[in-house]
């Protein structure tokens, strides 16, 4: 006699991601853990929902989402931004610190942000706190509030409550993040102009040539000076290049890793399938900093994530309103540098990498399983494991679609996405047992927990 139970659900399919691979499996899940993955043809005692050969794969997770929330909610928001993230198949984002107000560089700012998302979470969502340096003194009381860790820029970041750090403030911060054994996250670029630059209007090519490569290569081989520095006194920090744009960067992070220095580094859907030479003059919605480069510099990224130089993809999601990006005017000098594609980040990816002959499991230890791994999230998210959580979407790999604005769930409908045929459709997706999103809609009310490192919540 079957079980009669709601917190019990049971799914199979030809096709699950387990272990690096595709096969048969049916998976049990019981308060929301995985609890037994059984082979396809076993004779479960709860009734199993046959799936036939559409995908079972875990639950994406985003560690580079700027939510915006409490102080720039006209830019986005937890329940906008994490509804389009249940509808791109993402079941986990890390929120970053800025460019929400206050920015997240205090325990108490921290806990505005967990007052303002109360009943807004269609997902799970974790928190990155920032460093600035006048929050340095803060640093060890902010860890201890739950940031899974923190972030600072090298450069402007853009809004002035959020400044950039020196290396002093580099090295002090390393020393204490390490005693937690957490990462610090870099925005990677260097200013390295003594002259005004050149105007740049609405053209792209200006735009490119006004934050060149060398500004991310000088900052990332900063970076590796201080944590060889801090090697050398007894110090082991993890240091993680965000959204890393220029290719000519990997051999210096890829030489660190080879000497034991704990350097990582992600890259971005807009890096890896866009490039330079197709981007219109006058279309605002690229601009992202650092920026989109050269196709072949595009290529090159793609070989660092086939070494595994590079770690994993995430989206920098960095909205803003359509009046700060300048629509109309294609002003791009004066543009919001932020690309908006949360919800469309795995069709995109899955739509290049099977043109170069990647794998969907490659695609979901990029996406899902390493993220989770860096994030201090990986024993529980980011694969399909027992004990873990039951965040599973059902994806349709063959099934095309385009990309319209009316599909989209974050808050403002635009994307540089727009018009683009993609592969890979997420049909549903579950947050620990729970289905929050199917066939284009979501399902119930907001369920999503906030995580904390030190698990208060």
């Amino acid at each position: 006699m079957n079980k009669v139970n709601s917190s019990i659900l049971a799914l199979k399919s030809t096709q699950v991601v387990l272990n690096g691979e595709l096969r048969p499996a049916q998976i049990l899940v019981e308060d929301g853990k995985i609890t037994q993955i059984a082979d396809f043809k076993t004779t479960l005692s709860v009734k199993t929902e046959d799936l036939g050969d559409q995908i079972i794969m875990p639950g994406l997770v985003d560690t580079h989402v700027h939510i915006n929330e409490p102080g720039r909610t006209e830019w986005e928001g937890f329940n906008t931004g994490t509804q389009s993230a249940a509808a791109g198949g993402i079941t986990c984002v890390v929120d970053m610190p800025l460019n929400c107000s206050p920015v997240t560089t205090s325990a108490e700012a921290l806990k505005q942000k967990l007052d303002a998302l109360a009943g807004k979470l269609w997902i799970d969502c974790g928190f990155w706190g920032g460093v600035v340096p006048d929050s340095l003194d803060d640093l060890d009381e902010l860890i201890q509030a739950g940031v899974l860790g923190v972030k600072s820029f090298t450069i402007h970041s853009g809004i002035d409550d959020f400044p950039k750090v020196e290396e002093r403030h580099l090295s002090q911060a390393i020393d204490i993040l390490a005693k937690y054994n957490v990462p610090y996250l870099i925005h990677a670029e260097l200013d390295g102009e003594e002259k005004d630059p050149p105007p740049i209007g609405d053209k792209y090519q200006s735009f490119l040539k006004s934050r060149p490569k060398s500004w991310e290569n000088d900052a990332i081989h900063m970076m590796i000076d201080l944590a060889e520095k801090a090697k050398a006194k007894g110090v082991s920090g993890k240091i993680h290049i965000v959204h890393l744009s220029s290719a000519e960067a990997l051999p210096a992070i890829k030489s660190a890793q080879q000497r034991n220095l704990k350097l990582t580094a992600e890259s971005c859907p807009h890096y890896l399938t866009l490039f330079a030479e197709d981007i219109p003059d006058g279309k605002t919605l690229f601009k992202c900093c650092p920026p989109i480069r050269e196709q072949h510099n595009r290529e090159q990224l793609w070989q660092g994530l086939n070494d595994g130089t590079i770690s994993f993809i995430v989206s920098d999601h960095s909205p803003c309103t359509p009046t700060l990006k300048h629509i109309d005017s294609g002003d791009i000098e004066n543009a919001w540098g932020g690309i908006s594609s949360l919800q469309f980040g795995l069709s995109i990816i899955w739509s290049e990498a099977q043109k170069r002959g990647y794998s969907l499991p490659e695609v979901v230890n990029w996406m899902a399983t390493e993220p989770a791994n860096f994030s201090g999230l990986g024993h529980r998210k980011g694969k399909i494991a027992c004990g873990y959580d039951a965040d599973l979407v059902v994806f349709d790999e063959k099934q095309s679609y385009c990309i319209d604005p009316e599909m989209i769930k974050y808050r403002h409908k635009i994307t540089p996405y727009e018009g683009r045929e993609v592969c890979g459709v997420v049909k549903r997706t579950y947050v620990r047992g729970q289905m929050v999103y199917k066939d284009n809609q979501l399902l119930g009310s907001p369920r999503g927990m906030p995580i904390l490192s030190n698990n208060k919540l």
